[in-house]
């Protein structure tokens, strides 16, 4: 299982890169409100990246159940964060409302992987 965060987690921080070559390079035209919102994602999402691919590597130190219990919260709440605020501040989706419960995922997932830690032996 741990192979599937750290490939998740290139994934993401292969798209969180590109994501911030567009803003840098192509959304100048968003307005500062707007490009803040791609901003604080593509931020959010290179973050979760890093946390993917931490959370494959201890799924495979032992790091248990818990453990990919995190790295799934943190790919749905990638997903749904970032999904929601991209969707909103690039096309003008009405689908902002998914960014909490996006965010709600990722704490989860650093609680998961905080308990992951101390449970092991």
């Amino acid at each position: 299982m741990g192979r599937v965060w750290i490939g998740a987690g290139a994934l993401v921080g292969m798209t969180a890169v590109a994501m911030a070559a567009a803003a840098a390079h192509m959304l100048n035209g968003l307005g500062p409100l707007r490009l803040g919102m791609v901003e604080s994602a593509i931020r959010m999402q290179g973050w979760h990246a890093l946390a993917l691919v931490g959370t494959g590597l201890w799924v495979g130190q032992g790091g248990g159940r818990l453990a990919g219990f995190a790295g799934a919260a943190f790919l749905v709440g990638i997903l749904l964060f970032c999904g929601g605020v991209y969707g909103l501040a690039l096309f003008l989706w009405p689908v902002g409302f998914l960014a909490p419960f996006g965010g709600s995922l990722l704490m989860l997932g650093w609680a998961l992987l905080f308990v992951s830690a101390l449970l092991r032996r």
